[in-house]
């Protein structure tokens, strides 16, 4: 019978041996300090026409609700960093869409995780999340001590700033807790003078109803007239809040084949992508999480660019 630490320990290595960046831990509870902020958030319409925000407050607050019987938040990173960017005569693509859905990819690690949970330590009940049930997941990555929360509200890390997924193991298994790291944002606002659409609302909070990401993939009726010229050239998601960040120049390039995008998608001009039809965009995009907006949503950002 191995003692908690060691649990966590055989936990914490094979996180790494799948290829997990980190992987930190904690004790699976109420979010107090988040509780009061989702709901202002909320209030403030600040998710757009994101209803699904306001479904299961409760179970987005507390993984007890989620999972019956957890005890421990196993949050885990996953670098989406690439070697390569896209041709600059180009509509941009947000990096972490450049290679297969990460949803696919995270979720085989996870289920590959807690199968080994169950076969090395036991009976152990859990739920892998990768960013598709009301998880928190940036607010447990910080409860585990992977990074801290930065004024653009991703997840940043010292030696490796921010380009990676986050995702989740939520398990009935008592394990060793990690404690949060301090915030090493200073007085930097790289971030909130570099959003095109002025979605940095004030430092760590994001009007998400102004974020190009928000226009540009969940929103489904036409792009408001009055954000015209301010999508700097962005067709799919929006990295600017990242890319200024003075962390990500520790950014290293992924490991991940799956990640790779299609040679095709580093190299299209704008004009290649003005001309898309529904066999390249099937082909470019197979498996990526492009497939979201459709091409009939791709070619409406592409226009919304153009005009």
């Amino acid at each position: 019978m191995q003692s908690i630490s060691q649990r966590t320990s055989l936990i914490k290595a094979e996180a790494k041996r799948l290829g997990f960046l980190s992987c930190g831990v904690s004790k699976a509870g109420f979010l107090e300090e988040e509780a009061p902020r989702l709901e202002k958030w909320l209030n403030q319409n600040r998710h757009g026409e994101m209803q699904y925000m306001e479904n299961h407050f409760d179970k987005r607050l507390d993984p007890t609700k989620l999972v019956e019987g957890s005890k421990s938040v196993i949050s885990l990173l996953l670098n989406y960093f690439p070697s390569e960017q896209q041709n600059p005569d180009s509509y941009k693509i947000s990096k972490y869409a450049y290679g297969t859905d990460y949803h696919f990819v995270i979720k085989d690690k996870l289920k590959s995780l807690l199968h080994f949970i169950q076969e090395k330590i036991g009976e152990v009940h859990g739920r892998a999340f990768v960013d598709s049930a009301p998880v928190l997941d940036k607010a447990w990555a910080a409860k585990s001590g992977l990074g801290w929360i930065g004024k653009h509200s991703n997840l940043l890390t010292q030696q490796v700033g921010s380009f990676y997924f986050i995702a989740e193991l939520i398990v009935d298994l008592e394990l060793e807790y990690d404690t949060p790291v301090t915030d090493h944002c200073g007085t930097c606002t790289a971030c909130i003078d570099a959003c095109p659409t002025q979605a940095i609302v004030e430092p760590y909070v994001v009007d998400g109803s102004k974020c190009i990401s928000y226009f540009t993939i969940e929103l489904k009726n036409e792009i408001p007239g009055e954000f015209q010229g301010k999508f700097d050239e962005w067709m799919f998601g929006c990295d600017v809040c990242q890319d200024v960040c003075p962390w990500n120049r520790f950014s290293k390039p992924h490991r991940e084949p799956l990640f790779d995008p299609n040679p095709e998608l580093l190299s299209f001009t704008k004009k290649d992508w003005e001309e898309i039809t529904e066999d390249v965009f099937k082909k470019v995009f197979q498996k990526s999480a492009v497939k979201r907006t459709k091409l009939s949503g791709l070619k409406r950002n592409i226009d919304f660019l153009k005009d």
